[in-house]
């Protein structure tokens, strides 16, 4: 009898994840393990994980830490042995600017949404009808009927008023996915919150006795131990270690290659065969982690559930990182960043671009130096491209002119770098739960399994779990194809 096989489509991080399940995970690789071969179209593996050198350090060019309190993306780093490279944050909290100045966010808040009407008492920019929204959502909250799903938005702007929705919870919320909350969908990316609103009453009363939750899908979490963690070495070094053991493994790992096409053969040995322009590799079960859109091409002709994963839009952002002297510069005397809402008025043209500010150097000592400070601006959501129609040096200009308004001082900076991810995040709108679900199941018939961060969150841990599982159901659709 031949080998098993499986073919993973995608090298970034929810695709090693599937060849590490598939080749054992934690126990290695044993006698009924396959054949695994990862295809990654990129010249390297880890997608958007990856680092380079700036300011005199490794830093990373996407994700600079992952939610230590959800456990999948820790467990994978400890069952590789990679552990003494887990770095705990170092700082807590951050500011907003609402009118005009920078306000600490209080502590005890759900992903931006309040628990009690204390909290907001030191935030100066929120109006006096923003308070009394509050106040009124403790004692006379509004009824609202919650159906199957509803937006975030929706909720939150019925619950709390427009203020508090688009000021306060949009920035953290809406950040994260770099989408609107209007569009998104609260059963898929805060289902913490729409369980909190069909409960009826108090939103704020239901958020405080739901006690942590983490954004996307439910998954299990814990309350001990740090927030975060980052790697020594840049997040951007777990997808080449796992590479490297995976080729311990003996799992063959192609890089710069790209698929063409996924054929079905039922009259051969094997049910699938994957061509790329110079090779086929025959498998019994596919991994397909490749985005949505490379999915639904690859695999729209042989369902139509597949071909609606093109209907999943993706927001695009650029970050931009700066050096800047220590002695140069002044930020908050806490926290590791600032949040700035959405069309935020500033003194030059429309609208500040700055969703986000992060203090690298404060959240991660392994990049504190005595000379300088590392900056890192956030810029782009799902409907504000503009951005892509800017140079990178036209950016780094606008940006540093919008710094000098939200820091009380900050020199030129003596570095520079822009970093653009055109399709880096997946929105989650409503009816995405169905389309997921309706695509798994026409997927599962085809001897495919689906993941990635258009399905489980868009989350390190959420992307590191989805590729488990998917490894786990193509071992379970390769044992079914031999008995």
């Amino acid at each position: 009898m031949s080998r098993e096989s499986v073919v993973v489509i995608g090298g970034g991080i929810s695709g090693l994840s599937a060849a590490w399940e598939l080749s054992g995970g934690a126990r290695g690789p044993g006698d009924a393990t396959p054949r695994i071969e990862l295809i990654e179209d990129g010249a390297v593996v880890g997608g958007s994980l990856a680092t380079t050198q700036f300011g005199d350090r490794t830093i990373d060019l996407g994700a600079d830490g992952f939610l230590a309190r959800r456990p999948e993306a820790v467990n994978l780093v400890r069952e590789l042995g990679f552990d003494d490279q887990l770095e705990a944050i170092d700082a807590s909290g951050a500011s907003i600017w609402l009118r005009g100045a920078l306000d600490e966010l209080p502590t005890g808040l759900a992903l931006g949404i309040p628990t009690s009407p204390g909290q907001l008492k030191t935030i100066r920019g929120l109006s006096w009808r923003a308070r009394l929204n509050a106040q009124r959502d403790e004692h006379a909250p509004v009824r609202m009927k919650v159906g199957d799903d509803a937006t975030i938005g929706d909720i939150v702007r019925t619950k709390l008023g427009r203020e508090l929705c688009y000021q306060f919870v949009e920035p953290m919320v809406g950040g994260i996915q770099a989408g609107r909350v209007d569009d998104l969908s609260a059963k898929s990316v805060f289902p913490a919150l729409l369980d909190a609103a069909r409960k009826g009453g108090s939103l704020m009363r239901a958020m405080r006795a739901s006690g942590p939750v983490t954004p996307g899908p439910s998954a299990p979490s814990t309350n001990s131990g740090p927030t975060f963690f980052s790697l020594l070495a840049g997040v951007g070094s777990l997808p080449f270690e796992i590479a490297r053991q995976l080729r311990g493994r003996g799992v063959v790992v192609r890089t710069g290659v790209a698929v063409t096409a996924l054929r079905r053969t039922p009259s051969g040995n094997y049910p699938w065969e994957i061509d790329t322009y110079a090779t086929t590799t025959p498998a019994d079960a596919v991994v397909m982690a490749t985005p949505v859109e490379v999915t639904a091409r690859l695999l729209g002709a042989h369902d139509p559930a597949l071909a609606q994963l093109a209907r999943v839009r993706s927001a695009g952002a650029v970050m931009i990182n700066f050096s800047v002297a220590r002695d140069s510069v002044t930020v908050p005397a806490s926290g590791t960043g600032i949040l700035v809402p959405l069309g935020t008025a500033w003194t030059g043209d429309g609208s500040m671009m700055t969703t986000a500010v992060t203090f690298l150097d404060r959240k991660w000592p392994h990049l504190r130096r005595d000379d300088d400070v590392l900056l890192r601006v956030h810029v782009g959501r799902i409907d504000d491209l503009r951005w892509s129609e800017m140079s990178d040096e036209q950016l780094i200009a606008r940006v540093s002119a919008e710094l000098k308004v939200l820091l009380a001082t900050i020199g030129t900076p003596s570095d520079a770098l822009v970093q653009r991810w055109p399709n880096g995040l997946p929105q989650y709108c409503l009816g995405h739960e169905t389309l997921v679900t309706n695509a798994r199941t026409a997927a599962s018939a085809l001897g495919v399994a689906l993941c990635g961060n258009a399905y489980d969150g868009v989350g390190i841990p959420a992307s590191v779990g989805s590729g488990r599982r998917a490894g786990r159901e193509a071992l379970e659709m390769v044992q079914l194809s031999y008995r």
